[in-house]
C-alpha cells in the first residue's frame, strides 16, 4: 500500500476529507495531492497527518524474531 493510499483510506476511515486534513497540517489540498501522487510524502508529514487525525503513524523495521527498529 503506498502512502497515498495510506492517506485516502485513513480520511475515509475518520469520515474527514482531503481538503480538511491539508486545512489541519496546513498545506494546500493542490501541493499534497502533488506529494501523494509522486510518493514524496515524508516520514514527518505522515507524523502530521496522524497527529491531526489523532491516531498514531509507525514507520520500522521488523525482524524475522519480531523485533522493530524504528524512529520515534
Amino acid at each position: 500500500m503506498t502512502s497515498s493510499d495510506m492517506v485516502r483510506k485513513l480520511c475515509e476511515k475518520m469520515g474527514i476529507s482531503l481538503a480538511e486534513l491539508c486545512r489541519r497540517i496546513g498545506q494546500t489540498p493542490q501541493n499534497f495531492n502533488k506529494k501523494l501522487k509522486r510518493g514524496t510524502v515524508s516520514f514527518d508529514e505522515m507524523v502530521k497527518v496522524a497527529d491531526a487525525l489523532g491516531v498514531r503513524y509507525e514507520q520500522v523495521f521488523v525482524l524475522p524474531d519480531g523485533e522493530k527498529i524504528g524512529m520515534t
